[in-house]
């Protein structure tokens, strides 16, 4: 799908140019034709990502605006000296997809009429690159720090080449970063990193929260090569990337800036992580004489969700923030020495994204702001949380859950007691796209029957949050809360109260009747219920009797609450995990073993995303509609 409304900023302008990497020194004429690229191309990754700010599907603008410079080299050495490298901006930090789209444009792979439409829904520019979806994409990143394993695979199949990895000193934190570099030092492998180190991540500044840690020093511990000099100064970036290309094995090209340099109001900022915003931008552009990009960005208009749902009040919350509320009143209950002895709350560079920075701004004294380095600080977590009346509490995003699962085996093993808050669960609001889904979160629960325990929870709004997480905090075991990225509206009962409102206490283990049914019951969660409940009042008003029952804890069985739903004619699960690993897999056979035999189906995610925002859930078939349309599919 592409869009006819013309670039505004003009892209012919590029000068496609070859750089032989044998020759170190830039002459006059090549030097103005990399400056003037490099500054072509950071007013086309401002203007295209301020779009997505202006749409609402956020967008990273400080990432690719920042590489710039090396990614204009490495596209001179490609067309320059192409029989030495593997030409592709390999590229370890997913959210600078911008450089790939920008350059699969230049390259006339995408349109460049295309760019307008960054992570919009079906437009197929998603949040991170995916091979195979997006023409002139040659590789899917997947997650932070994750790409130069692979590269280092690359490599060995294409000896002789050189090949380039971008990377950062964010992605630079990750464990598997550190497993590459002694395997590339081992090998000789001709892999080049290429590295922005700006001292910035999502939540601060590396030197201030992991003082003593510098990507150069520890490079050179795994006995890679450290080329280390400032990414603005372009002729001592080409010298040190010609020196890197005319160097056999590993090389790390480390480029020390600030983050966003030269845009007014982010430079060196946290904030230029993210999407830069409208304001931002236009002011940038403005300065920069773009007037027709300018006047495109203010005519955007921010596409909203018009549907309204029935059962539900029109107070919607995110339940990220509320689960650090809910644990800031527990904290307050206590005494400074008794949370200081009793609590520790570990970051992974994303308090602001799981509610940890309630935590942080009300308690730092047991707040540890730490890097991007989930596997270590989850066992830490479940470390201080070894003794009786010991808890850590961890917290990073859902899709990070796979990367915890032995850790996770070890807390157990060691009857650890860990309070984990996994955010940007299932599907909603993901423009990230399908390496950001938080699908596989039943994973968590891999332990044996006689195992320590281990409890997955799933709160259906801020109400049931608060009323869960007071239910739990003190309990025993591992407690696995998920929350979504996306506000949630609050529940209502039959009498149109909130369902979970003052006078509720959160059950363990208790499922709940939303509505009763007497042709059949939807069994859902989180995000899920609001969509499911939407669908049961509908049908309700066709003449067609359904049930809801909340299932707010996922791995445990209600044995009352299956046999009432197991003789009903119908089973439906709901739910935004993934079709293969979810809640839908488990529930038919829990109700076969039982005896009980309704028509029986579930639906979940069981493709890759769309993009954008809400989309994600009609993209799946899991919204009101086709819960209906399969309720009368089963019914038939």
């Amino acid at each position: 799908m592409t869009t006819t409304t013309q670039f505004p900023i003009n892209l012919g302008a590029y000068k496609y140019l070859s750089l032989d990497p044998a020759n170190g020194t830039l002459t006059a004429e090549q030097r103005e034709a990399l400056k003037a690229n490099i500054q072509l191309c950071r007013d086309a990754i401002v203007f295209f990502t301020a779009t997505g700010a202006a749409r609402g599907v956020g967008g990273h603008t400080g990432g690719p605006y920042d590489t710039v410079p090396e990614v204009m080299v490495l596209d001179a050495f490609f067309r320059g000296a192409a029989d030495k490298f593997v030409p592709i901006f390999f590229d370890e930090a997913g959210h600078r997809v911008g450089t790939q789209y920008l350059m699969s444009a230049l390259h006339g792979d995408l349109p460049e009429q295309q760019l307008l439409r960054y992570r919009e829904a079906n437009s197929k520019l998603p949040g991170h690159p995916e091979l195979g979806l997006t023409p002139g994409v040659k590789f899917s990143s997947g997650r932070l720090g994750h790409m130069w394993p692979y590269v280092n695979g690359v490599a060995m199949a294409h000896p002789g080449k050189t090949v380039f990895c971008l990377g950062s000193d964010g992605s630079q934190q990750e464990g598997n970063d550190a497993e590459a570099a002694r395997l590339a030092a081992a090998l000789h492998l001709n892999v080049k990193l290429i590295i922005d180190d700006n001292d910035v991540t999502i939540a601060g500044h590396p030197s201030k929260y992991l003082p003593g840690f510098t990507v150069a020093k520890t490079l050179t511990g795994h006995s890679i090569k450290v080329l280390e000099g400032d990414g603005e100064d372009i002729d001592d970036l080409y010298r040190r990337l010609c020196e890197a290309v005319n160097t056999p094995g590993p090389i790390a090209v480390i480029n020390k800036r600030p983050m966003c340099p030269a845009i007014e109001g982010l430079e060196g900022s946290t904030h230029g992580h993210d999407v830069i915003s409208v304001d931002l931008a236009i002011k940038y552009l403005e300065s920069r004489g773009h007037s027709a990009a300018v006047e495109y960005l203010k005519n955007i208009e921010k596409p909203k969700q018009t549907y309204t749902f029935l059962g539900s009040s029109d107070k919607w919350g995110a339940n990220r923030n509320v689960f650090g509320e809910a644990v800031v009143n527990i904290l307050s209950r206590m005494s400074e020495t008794e949370r200081k002895e009793k609590v520790k709350v570990i970051d992974s560079d994303l308090e602001g994204s799981c509610g940890l920075k309630k935590i942080h701004d009300a308690y730092p004294e047991v707040f540890v702001p730490s890097g991007i380095m989930e596997r270590g600080n989850f066992s830490a977590a479940a470390g201080f949380g070894m003794e009786a009346g010991k808890q850590g509490i961890f917290a990073t995003f859902s899709a990070f859950l796979e990367m915890c699962i032995s850790e996770i085996t070890m807390a157990r093993l060691n009857y650890s007691n860990v309070l984990c808050h996994f955010s940007h669960a299932g599907i909603d609001d993901m423009a990230d796209n399908t390496c950001h889904f938080g699908l596989n979160n039943m994973f968590a629960d891999n332990g044996l029957d006689d195992g320590h325990e281990t409890r997955l929870y799933f709160p259906a709004d801020t109400n049931q949050m608060t009323a869960c997480v007071e239910a739990i905090f003190s309990d025993p075991g591992l407690r696995f809360i998920f929350s979504t990225r996306s506000k949630v509206p609050t529940i209502k009962g039959n009498d149109g109260k909130e369902l979970f409102g003052d006078n509720y206490k959160f059950v363990p283990g208790k499922d709940e009747v939303v509505r009763e049914g007497t042709q059949g019951y939807i069994v859902s969660f989180g995000d899920g219920l609001y969509r499911a409940l939407d669908a049961v009042e509908r049908l309700k008003q066709e003449g067609i009797d359904v049930g809801l029952i909340n299932k707010p804890t996922l791995n445990v069985i209600d044995e009352e609450m299956i046999a009432k739903i197991g003789k009903a004619p119908f089973v439906l699960v709901v739910e935004a995990f993934n079709r293969r690993t979810g809640l839908g897999s488990r529930f038919g056979s829990w109700l076969l073993e039982r005896g009980y035999t309704p028509k029986y189906n579930y639906l979940a995610t069981h493709k890759e995303g769309c993009g954008g925002l809400w989309e994600q859930f009609p993209h799946q078939g899991i919204d009101p509609v086709s819960i209906i349309n399969q309720v009368k599919n089963l019914i038939k």
